[in-house]
């Protein structure tokens, strides 16, 4: 059994910017030797179909698609430690010692920490997390899309969710921001409750005297 100690499922943009903050801090000693990777793509994403206009930082016309694309190569170029698990579907998730067991439909993976960054629509078929799921509370009711109960991002010891299934609304900058977050309460956990973040900033010589 591969194990982990944090498994993220889903590629979009919550799972994959939550994938990067967590790679960035490689470096960190409370971060050194953590094995950290994500199952990609349970479901089609939105993004495949979006263009963005209205988003900082991205410019105007920016097709969804090609920021999956990008963001598998960014990750794996900048934080190769990361791990990328491809062509594989969950099947399940259950309590297993001081984590979780993660059946796909060709593996079995242990992660002390599971974070769930899917999209809100039905079904969502994965056996043992049944017991969360909720009406979505800021979807239009038409919709009928779903949720995941949480307090915060924390459905469950050890358990995470970010982007719509968390119960947030589908815009890629919220989304991005709640896999950035559940991030980093993974690291403010690992750093032993001291609330963390990790920048990266320009390295300003002093002037010469």
């Amino acid at each position: 059994m591969a194990g982990f100690d944090v498994l993220i499922i889903g590629g979009g943009v919550a799972g994959m910017q939550c994938a990067l903050i967590l790679g960035s801090a490689k470096e960190k000693p409370f971060a050194s030797g953590k094995k950290i990777g994500i199952i990609l793509h349970q479901k089609a994403s939105d993004l495949q179909n979006a263009v963005l206009n209205n988003t900082l930082g991205l410019k105007p016309g920016t097709l969804g698609r090609n920021i999956l694309l990008e963001g598998k190569e960014h990750l794996s170029t900048i934080y190769p430690d990361v791990s990328q698990i491809n062509n594989e579907k969950v099947i399940s998730i259950s309590p297993f010692q001081n984590g979780y067991e993660i059946t796909t439909n060709k593996f079995v993976y242990f992660s002390r920490i599971v974070v769930l960054a899917l999209n809100y629509s039905k079904p969502l078929t994965i056996k043992g997390i049944e017991k969360y799921i909720i009406p979505h509370k800021k979807a239009s009711a038409k919709k009928d899309r779903i949720q995941l109960e949480n307090v915060d991002l924390l459905v469950d010891k050890g358990l995470y969710v970010c982007g719509t299934i968390a119960g947030l609304r589908s815009q890629f900058a919220i989304a991005a921001g709640s896999g950035a977050t559940v991030a980093t309460d993974i690291l403010t956990l690992w750093n032993g409750g001291d609330h963390t973040k990790i920048h990266d900033k320009l390295q300003i010589k002093n002037p010469a005297n």
